[in-house]
């Protein structure tokens, strides 16, 4: 599909402007599974409302939320599963507003990787104790993880986070603990820590991720690294939030939070019977989930 690029400028989240690239919004729309005929739809849909907006308001600012807005819209009325595999990005910021739900999200990430989890955890370092979000371990390994959530797209993890980071599981390693998890906090095995993470929802600066692959900090984030990132382990592995499904009204939302629902899997028949839903919209909801998260 060859399509012509737009002098059109348009505001990102972390407020920098630059051209309007049609490729990168068709690569997004391919990512999530769209057809030919619907990136078609939605791109052309697109071209005429920004040209409608700039003709007729000239000092009009469009933002990439603008054009997120209705590129989901179209997408919705086209496939609902291309458009709630367009939201995950979105979806994650849901999960906020303070980063609790996101660290039970990243603990379920490591649980698919057959780990073992324990949220927060307060680790004695050498200098002093740290309240660290995520335990990970399995038979050969022991991980710990800072969970960092941003609930704006413009925010990302910085040079100072990434040093932060890094100086903290450094304090912690050098304290020569041993530690001891597994069922009843007893494995038989003593390991000390073999990998401190940086998990983010957003991105990170070009000054962190130098940093991070300089000093061997462990990072992921919604775009790096370019293989194993955010956006491929949601896809690859299935583990969706629930917050990306388009059936759900935001009380719905709010009240499977309340009922500590983090994935798609997590939302069985039985939870939505407990938030008072009536039995069509158990069925639509339940239909969406088989389509987008494969469970």
């Amino acid at each position: 599909m060859s399509l012509m690029q737009t002098a059109i400028i348009i505001t990102k989240a972390d407020g920098i402007r630059q051209p309007f690239d049609e490729s990168k919004l068709i690569e997004s729309l391919t990512n999530a599974g769209g057809t030919p005929e619907a990136i078609r739809h939605t791109v052309e849909h697109i071209r005429n409302k920004i040209a409608e907006l700039t003709q007729t308001k000239p000092q009009t600012i469009v933002t990439t939320s603008d054009i997120y807005r209705h590129a989901f819209d179209v997408l919705r009325r086209e496939s609902i599963p291309t458009a709630t595999k367009y939201s995950l990005r979105r979806a994650l910021a849901e999960l906020g507003p303070n980063g609790f739900p996101f660290e039970r999200y990243v603990s379920d990430v490591f649980k698919a990787w057959h780990y073992e989890t324990l949220t927060d955890q307060i680790i004695k370092g050498s200098c002093v104790g740290h309240e660290v979000d995520v335990v990970a371990w399995n038979a050969d390994k022991l991980i710990m993880v800072e969970a960092k959530f941003h609930n704006e797209f413009g925010l990302k993890s910085d040079l100072k986070v990434a040093l932060y980071v890094k100086a903290r599981f450094d304090d912690i390693k050098a304290s020569g603990a041993i530690f001891d998890y597994g069922n009843d906090g007893n494995t038989g095995k003593h390991r000390a820590l073999d990998e401190g993470w940086l998990v983010t929802n957003t991105k990170f600066t070009s000054e962190a991720i130098r940093y991070g692959e300089c000093a061997g900090l462990r990072m992921i984030g919604w775009n790096y690294p370019a293989r194993g990132n955010l956006h491929d382990l949601i896809t690859e592995s299935h583990l969706h939030p629930f917050t990306c499904l388009t059936t759900l009204s935001e009380v719905d939302k709010k009240n499977l939070l309340e009922h500590n629902v983090i994935l798609c899997k997590d939302i069985t028949p039985e939870v939505l019977k407990g938030i008072s839903l009536p039995a069509d919209k158990i069925s639509a909801i339940r239909k969406e989930v088989s389509q987008v998260c494969g469970v």
